[in-house]
């Protein structure tokens, strides 16, 4: 263990980010070259003997984070190494990518500023790389088993790597051009360089794991015939159905949903253009909505040149100190700030977001190309608009960043595989089977709690079945259901699960 007297000696100090300057200047890492090991360790030190790590009850994973904290703070990055590896596959995504619900869960959260666990996890993560503490893993022997896998994402690696090791043939099915889902094409190369994704590929391949790209499963390749020639079909495909916003003008020109537009960023850093087809360079900016995806528009747009970037959320303006209503360990609602909202800061000397605030209509210009969008400031809990607080704001590019429903509708994949939608438009897995290894007594770990789907041998991962979430839990779900697909496969299974507080089944 560390010095159970860290936390009162060291003050918590986060490793710093590049200068807004500097990062906004190109599209490397928030962090690139950031590692401070020294820092990183001393950090490491303040984890206490509390006795209960309530860090392990935020992390879906499950991670343990006192043991790699400990080897941290003393230098050992292999051990580290081993202890991060157990519990997660990928620490270079979530490292850079997770909000670190843990922090929050820290015992010294309850009157104290908690560990920079984040810092530390990504520092071991880059460790294993640069040591070669991350050689490829292939089975020793092959089960025989073959195994699809629908989706390149974080649950679908996730499960394809799992399931790959422990001796099962695994072809992953992806539709777009490469491989890594929304790892590749929806999150910003500011946060995550996409070498840390393709070296991972590589070794995942080196293992034995069976990539095909530009496959459209239920459209391309009808979902029957693969799950006639595989002996279990994993579905991890995310939750891609995009929310719309219907209001007068939504037709109009320069109005985009986020998601094709974060894409088209990205394949500008892939090569596939040169300069991307919608930019915000010289633009009058407005995001609609308030969260991650919004966040990470904001970074882009502002790398690209916009002159102006103003984002909506309808949410009011939380605070700063955790509402009683979120008591710890939870992870609570106050006020934020990402690496987008302090460059956007750095540039323009004021927050961009405008809370409590909802869209009521765009206006038009020249040739159908939105001029303006129509705002009112709203009440906190009905969101009804508030009289006399319309205002008109100019927007020359909007991207809406409302967030997703669910897996999208009409690919063909539900109806050729028998799926069904729960009542949050998720395709719905199957709670029987869970609550029938919960009453066998099965220990939480084995009893793989609902990724199976009706349909036999077929399994739902992620997204896909729980809604759109963090990557963390994709990965935990991921996890989850390699271990219920080699229980089905094999009659029993070595591979761990996330012990982890599922408020809904992973089975469809």
């Amino acid at each position: 263990m560390t010095d159970p007297y860290g936390f009162l000696k060291i003050p918590r100090r986060p490793v710093p980010p590049r200068p807004v300057e500097e990062r906004l200047n190109d599209w490397n890492e928030v962090y690139a070259g950031q590692a401070l090991l020294p820092l990183v360790s001393e950090q490491a030190g303040r984890c206490m003997d509390c006795g209960i790590p309530f860090c392990h009850s935020g992390c879906p994973l499950g991670n343990l984070i006192p043991e790699w904290n400990a080897y941290a703070t003393r230098g050992n990055w292999r051990a580290a190494a081993e202890r991060l590896h157990a519990t997660n596959n990928f620490p270079e995504f979530t490292g850079r990518l997770c909000p670190a619900p843990c922090e929050d869960a820290c015992v010294l959260a309850l009157n104290a500023d908690p560990v920079t666990i984040k810092n530390v996890e990504q520092a071991i993560a880059d460790q294993i790389w640069e040591r070669g503490y991350a050689p490829p893993h292939p089975p020793e022997r092959l089960s025989g088993k073959t195994v699809a896998v629908i989706g390149s994402g974080p649950a679908g690696l996730a499960a394809a790597q799992q399931l790959t090791r422990i001796g099962h043939t695994v072809a992953v099915y992806e539709r777009a051009d490469r491989i890594g889902g929304l790892l590749r094409y929806g999150i910003p190369s500011f946060k995550l360089e996409k070498q840390q994704l393709n070296r991972r590929i590589e070794q995942m391949r080196a293992e034995g794991t069976k990539f095909r790209t530009g496959v459209d499963v239920g459209g391309d390749l009808d979902a029957t015939e693969l799950r006639r020639r595989h002996d279990a079909v994993v579905i991890a495909v995310g939750a891609m159905e995009r929310r719309e916003l219907p209001v007068p003008g939504r037709e109009l020109h320069g109005i985009h949903q986020a998601m094709d537009y974060l894409t088209l960023a990205n394949r500008v850093g892939e090569g596939d253009y040169a300069s991307s087809p919608v930019t915000a360079e010289g633009k009058h900016v407005v995001i609609v909505g308030g969260g991650d995806t919004g966040s990470d528009c904001l970074g882009t747009a502002l790398r690209q040149g916009a002159a102006s970037v103003v984002q909506l959320d309808i949410n009011p303006e939380p605070g700063d100190a955790r509402p009683d209503t979120e008591p710890w360990p939870t992870y609570p609602k106050v006020y934020r700030i990402s690496h987008a909202h302090e460059e956007a800061r750095g540039r323009e000397g004021t927050d961009p977001r405008l809370f409590s605030s909802a869209t009521l209509r765009f206006e038009a210009g020249t040739a159908g190309q939105v001029r303006a969008l129509c705002l009112t400031e709203v009440e906190p809990t009905a969101r009804r608009p508030r009289p006399d607080t319309e205002r008109v704001i100019p927007a020359e590019l909007v991207l809406l960043a409302l967030g997703f429903c669910g897996p999208e509708r009409g690919s063909g994949l539900m109806e050729q595989l028998g799926l069904t939608l729960d009542e949050r438009g998720n395709f719905a897995r199957d709670v029987s089977f869970a609550a029938g290894t919960a009453e066998r007594g099965e220990r939480a770990e084995r009893a793989e709690p609902a990724v199976r789907a009706k349909t036999d041998g077929v399994f739902v991962a992620g997204d896909a079945g729980r809604g759109q979430s963090l990557v963390v839990w994709a990965i935990a779900e991921g996890r989850a259901t390699a271990a219920a697909t080699d229980r089905y496969l094999t009659g029993s299974t070595e591979l761990p699960a996330p012990i982890t507080p599922m408020d809904r089944p992973l089975v469809a």
